[in-house]
């Protein structure tokens, strides 16, 4: 995983400072041009709150720099992200459909964020603020999902992923489902799982995902303990898309994986 600082977002709180002290203003008066406490400016400026896109836009819109602060905080996304795994986010990020399948997880493109922190929290060689980074990050990847022309992302999970949690995360277990839930009935988005009585099948040798781009072309993700690697030659993406096909045919159907889910969280909701 990656450990060293932030240098664009410490970019981003040091230009901000500037801008609003080169203009003139105190943390009070450019809080009441932009829609914001003193408190929470002064937050924002020492790092003591995350940088989010609505605190950006009404800084773009107050110094008149157009996007800026705003592309700035994409960098910063970045920054978070581990090395190694920032040339699959561009072909993910590009995609025209994208096939997840999951065998011990919910995939992280549906992780709620206190699933996510839950998650990777079981590293311990992370350092707390290692660990709210890579949360960060993983959120930030989401946004594919809320864009104007989003991907057509389909899931198949195995069961097994339903039940994973610890002692303790009953409530965050039942807020991830819920919100797989929501995931499973957004338009550009199915959710298939695997049930338990399926057995054996290909996927169980690990996840992977694929990603499509506008020229027709695959390219595929594999994830393992080290990081993780891409897959583009041909024979390995015709191999994915081959067990994709195996995973997808043991798979319910959106409905009935709906309706699992549902029978999964009962227990853990009143």
């Amino acid at each position: 995983m990656e450990s060293e600082q932030q240098p664009t977002a410490d970019l981003i709180r040091t230009q901000l400072r500037l801008m609003r002290t080169n203009g003139g203003l105190s943390q009070d008066e450019y809080g009441r041009r932009s829609n914001y406490s003193a408190s929470m400016v002064s937050a924002v400026e020492l790092g003591q709150r995350p940088l989010d896109r609505v605190y950006l836009a009404r800084a773009d819109a107050v110094f008149g720099t157009g996007n800026l602060f705003v592309s700035l905080l994409k960098l910063a996304e970045r920054d978070g992200e581990p090395i190694w795994f920032r040339p699959w986010l561009d072909a993910e990020r590009t995609a025209t459909q994208l096939r997840c399948f999951e065998p011990m997880l919910i995939p992280g493109l549906f992780q709620t964020e206190d699933y996510a922190r839950a998650v990777i929290r079981n590293d311990v060689t992370l350092t707390e603020e290692e660990v709210e980074r890579l949360v960060a990050a993983r959120m930030a990847r989401q946004a594919i999902l809320d864009r104007d022309h989003p991907p057509q992302l389909t899931a198949v999970l195995d069961e097994s992923a339903l039940h994973r949690f610890a002692d303790g995360y009953a409530q965050v277990m039942a807020g991830q489902l819920n919100h797989l839930i929501a995931c499973a009935e957004r338009p550009n988005v199915s959710v298939h799982v695997i049930p338990a009585r399926v057995g054996l099948h290909v996927g169980l040798e690990g996840s992977f995902i694929l990603a499509r781009s506008d020229d027709g072309g695959w390219v595929g993700f594999l994830d393992n303990q080290l990081g993780g690697t891409v897959a583009d030659r041909t024979e390995e993406v015709e191999t994915l898309l081959a067990r994709w096909e195996s995973v997808r045919n043991v798979a319910l159907p959106t409905w009935q994986s709906v309706e699992l889910i549902k029978d999964v969280m009962r227990p853990w909701t009143p």
